[in-house]
């Protein structure tokens, strides 16, 4: 369904290429409460209404998918070369980028960002959240000269100059580590209790 300008909705790309070397396994298939760490931002954008994709590195371990995948190229490590995969993809709905370990994203956070007309990203307490963010069509050429030279993915961010959509930190949590994964059960059992 066409935004208010009336343009596509942008597709929705979970990241699932990094090396998760901190987490020490595969980031995309950790079990969370039962359940493989990709699946929760996958549903969240479902339950958003936007079409969804998986981009990851070709020996990227992935659980089975109900969505379409798209790989990235193996160089250059960057994170934003899933965002700059995933874009020229999409052509001119644009994307709206999560990665595949922020199980506690809301619908409601990616319905917003959906209908922006600027690239648009997710900041809590200070910290921007360049790969919890909206990033329209033309912001493809500026990203890969930004994972050419190196830039981080933050400086690429707010060379866009974007919008900044304040949210609650335990919306942008992400789990590096074992601990983490810890964390973010013991918040879903808060959660459910």
């Amino acid at each position: 369904m066409p935004g208010p300008s009336q343009r596509p909705l942008p597709i929705g790309a979970v990241l699932a290429g990094g090396a998760a070397s901190r987490l020490g396994g595969a980031k995309a298939t950790a079990q969370l409460n039962g359940r493989p760490l990709i699946s929760y931002p996958l549903a969240a954008l479902a339950q958003a209404g936007l079409e969804a994709i998986v981009v990851a590195k070709a020996d990227s371990p992935l659980p089975p998918l109900e969505v379409a995948l798209l790989t990235e190229p193996d160089e250059p490590a960057h994170p934003l070369a899933g965002v700059v995969a995933a874009l020229g993809h999409a052509g001119s709905r644009g994307v709206l980028v999560l990665p595949c370990d922020a199980p506690f994203v809301t619908p409601m956070l990616l319905r917003v960002m959906a209908g922006a007309e600027k690239a648009t990203a997710a900041r809590s307490s200070g910290q921007v959240h360049p790969l919890i963010a909206f990033y329209p069509a033309s912001a493809l050429g500026p990203l890969e000269s930004a994972v050419h030279d190196g830039v981080s993915a933050t400086q690429a961010l707010e060379s866009l100059d974007p919008e900044w959509i304040e949210v609650p930190e335990r919306e942008t949590f992400n789990v590096n580590t074992r601990d983490d994964l810890a964390c973010a059960e013991a918040l879903l059992r808060q959660v459910r209790s």
